[in-house]
């Protein structure tokens, strides 16, 4: 039979870098789970990902057991990266700060396809381009879309 759910946690934290400082262990503490498992387990399992930020979404149950579920890093943060700048644009649509092809767009939509609600690739770039127009981002090149 399967375990009662007591609820869901849903946090970012760097890749191999869980503590129990704020805001991992007041989220975790509220619902009664072990800490220090949690920590031990999720940079066990992020070593190879270290420095990045990665959701996690953190299932508790009744007997304070839990699973989790260690998501792609934010599409945000990954643009970022691919344009090589610290933030995004305080004012997107006046002053760009920088640009990506679309043979990077489609990489991260491809990296991330599992977690977003879509079913092609091509709507899944189509999202991609979306987030980084919206942080003054330019996706340089003819559009593969008709």
């Amino acid at each position: 039979m399967a375990k009662e759910i007591a609820g869901l946690i849903k946090l970012q934290i760097k890749g191999g870098a869980a503590n129990p400082s704020p805001p991992v262990g007041p989220a975790l503490g509220a619902k009664g789970v072990n800490i220090m498992q949690f920590c031990k387990q999720f940079n066990g399992r992020t070593q190879d990902q270290a420095g990045k930020i990665l959701p996690v979404v953190i299932t508790v149950y009744a007997d304070k057991s839990f699973d989790f579920i260690i998501k792609q890093p934010p599409v945000a943060v990954q643009l970022l990266e691919s344009a090589k700048v610290k933030k995004g644009s305080a004012e997107p649509h006046v002053s760009k700060i920088g640009s990506v092809s679309w043979e990077q767009v489609k990489l991260i939509a491809e990296s991330k396809m599992s977690d977003l609600n879509c079913f092609t690739v091509e709507s899944a770039m189509k999202m991609v381009a979306g987030t980084a127009r919206s942080m003054g981002i330019t996706v340089k090149g003819a559009s593969p879309f008709k």
